[in-house]
Formats: structure tokens, sequence, C-alpha cells
């Protein structure tokens, strides 16, 4: 079966033995007679998958027994509002740090909400790097917000900041591709199409503690406790995602868990920087060294002309979503989870041969 090199930034490459075992088990899951598509979210069956799911998240990211991890719907760009509508008040500041497009659009909708101060120490920089450390404010903060990976600029924070403040995190780009240290985190969110699965459903990771301070004054749908009482349960789920992330946890776990994906991914993100690096130029990268992702290799070639024509020719060879963002052009290769070590080897191949051939 003809299978593309896929470099989508999301909804991203999928793990090819879960589209398989979907395959298999989608029109008779385990003898059911149905589809998980078709369950009622309150069978036996269907909240055995559900816990399962939850379960295998928990261990593969070693998340401490005194956090909740909720199955919402709406994306991250959801939790943009969520956040602040559940913990700051309007006389309330919150710190938000901006790497990037997406910090900036969860900054907007704080606003909305309460007082919010900006670092924006990247910004100035044209986001080509990551803060050396958080600017904090005289003013007392509620929380501090950043993203932790930023798919447009490609770049990502090495390690999370060690603030005596609580801490929320956009996880969507690289949750699952690194280990991660929960000591300073209050929430961390993520929606799945990138490293855990298909869209439509969005994770939550949040301390009981923080959880507890949660403004109970807002829409039901829209706050983290009730979802917490209910298990995710409170309403219908987005019960076939969360089936297929389970898979994908599956999978992740029988390939070395998290630290088997992170190793995996530095090697892949590696493959293309050496070539950006031994052709400077050429491939223009956009991220500083010390501020790659792992995820999204940013660059552009010397002049548009060539990138136009470096893009015409990977479309050609069956290299697929390798235009950079709408919103600042260029060459963005995204390397999640599923995507192979020989996929980001060809990609790299090809650009050597590319670089050569316009010396």
């Amino acid at each position: 079966m003809r299978r593309i090199d896929n470099f989508n930034a999301g909804p991203s490459a999928l793990p090819r033995p879960v589209l398989e075992r979907v395959r298999e088990e989608l029109l008779d899951y385990q003898g059911t007679g149905m589809s998980v598509m078709e369950m009622s979210h309150r069978s036996r069956e269907y909240e055995a998958i559900h816990d399962a799911a939850e379960a295998k998240l928990r261990k593969l990211l070693h998340v401490p027994d005194d956090f909740r991890v909720l199955f919402l719907q709406g994306g991250a760009s959801l939790q943009f509002s969520m956040v602040p509508m559940n913990f700051l008040n309007t006389d309330e500041t919150a710190l938000y740090v901006l790497t990037g497009s997406w910090s900036e659009k969860a900054a907007k909708e704080a606003e909305r909400f309460g007082h919010v101060i900006v670092d924006d120490q990247a910004k100035q920089g044209g986001y080509t790097d990551i803060p050396a450390e958080v600017k904090m404010p005289q003013t007392p903060v509620r929380y501090v917000h950043l993203t932790s990976n930023n798919t447009i600029y490609g770049t990502q924070w090495q390690a999370l900041p060690d603030i005596d403040h609580p801490l929320i995190v956009d996880m969507s780009s690289d949750i699952l591709s690194r280990p991660v240290d929960f000591s300073h985190i209050a929430v961390a969110y993520a929606g799945a199409q990138k490293n855990l699965g298909p869209s439509g459903v969005t994770v939550v990771i949040a301390r009981d503690a923080f959880l507890d301070s949660a403004n109970r004054e807002v829409p039901t749908m829209l706050s983290y406790p009730v979802h917490a009482k209910q298990r995710s349960l409170y309403n219908t789920p987005p019960t076939f995602a969360i089936y297929m992330m389970g898979l994908v946890l599956d999978w992740i776990g029988e390939n070395g868990g998290v630290a088997g994906m992170a190793e995996r991914n530095r090697e892949k993100a590696n493959l293309l920087y050496r070539v950006i690096d031994e052709y400077p130029d050429l491939f223009q990268g956009h991220a500083k060294v010390g501020a790659r992702s792992d995820m999204n290799v940013t660059f552009r070639l010397r002049d548009e002309a060539l990138t136009a024509e470096f893009l015409e020719q990977a479309k050609a060879r069956e290299f697929v979503g390798v235009k950079g963002h709408r919103s600042v052009g260029g060459c963005r290769v995204s390397l999640y989870n599923a995507v192979s070590v020989e996929s980001a080897a060809r990609f790299a191949t090809f650009m050597e041969t590319f670089a050569r051939a316009h010396r």
C-alpha cells in the first residue's frame, strides 16, 4: 500500500500499526459487533477504553497522583479561553510569555477576563529564540502561561523555567515527545492531532490543588472542576478519538516510551539541521541554534524563487506538508512522533541533493 512522507503540521502522521489496528476493529470492536463510534459512552466497553487511555497517559508521562487527566473538546484554542475563565478574575494579573503566534492568541483571550502582562523578549527578536529566563513583573501574578514548542517559528523550550508561580503550559506540539517535569506545572494542555492521535480530543493535565482554586461561576461545560468530577464523561466525549489515542499510547509504550520518542525525535531533527548548517549560503534556518525545535524545522532558501522551486520539487517527490505556515512563508518540516527516521533521512537527502545542484 502506498504511503507518502507526511510532514504535515497537524493533523499529522499517525503510526501505521495504529491505523492497521483501527482498520481491523472498525466494524467489530473486540467481539462487540459494533464500532467504537457506535458505542454508548456510558457502556462498560467504552468506559474500559476511556479509563485505559488515562492510565496509559499517566504511566508514559509519569503524571503525579495529585493531578487530574481530562479529555475535552475544542482543541487547544478553547483552552486559551478556559484557562483564564477558570483561573483569572478581573482584579488579578497573569503573565504570558510570548514565543510565537499561539502564545499571542492565548494572551489575547486572557485579556477578556483579567489583567495580562506579557514577556515579549522573544517577540522583539522576531521569535528566533526562547528567553533565557522569564521576566517576572513586580505585580503579583495568578499564573504564568507559556507555549513549550512553537510550530510556526520552529523554536522550543529546552527545559521549562523554574519559577515560583503556577505554570500553565500549552504542550500541543510536543507532548509525549520528551519527558516532562511536573514539579512546577499547575496545568498542561494539548490538542491531540500532532503527537497524541487524531484531531477531536484535547488533553488537560491539572494539579488538584490548583483546580480547587478555580472559579465556580463559569458555564458548566467550560468548568474544569465539573469535567474532573465527572471523569470527562459529563457529556458525550470524542469517543473514537480517545480510542485511537489509546492505541497511539500503546505504540509509544512499545517503542521505548517517551524516552524512546525523545531519542528518535532528536535524531530526525539533527538530520535536517546538519544539512542546514552545512549549506548556510542556501538554507537559512529561522531559529537560533539553542532554541531549535525537534518537532518543527523551519527555514527559507536564499531567495523566494529558490524557495518556490524547492517546494515544487518536494511536492513532486511526495513530501507532503513542507510549505511554511501562511503567516510566515518559507518551509517547515514537522517531525512528530509518528514520522519515521527513514522519512526524515529521505528528506535530508533531498535537501542535500538540491543544495549541491544550486551552489
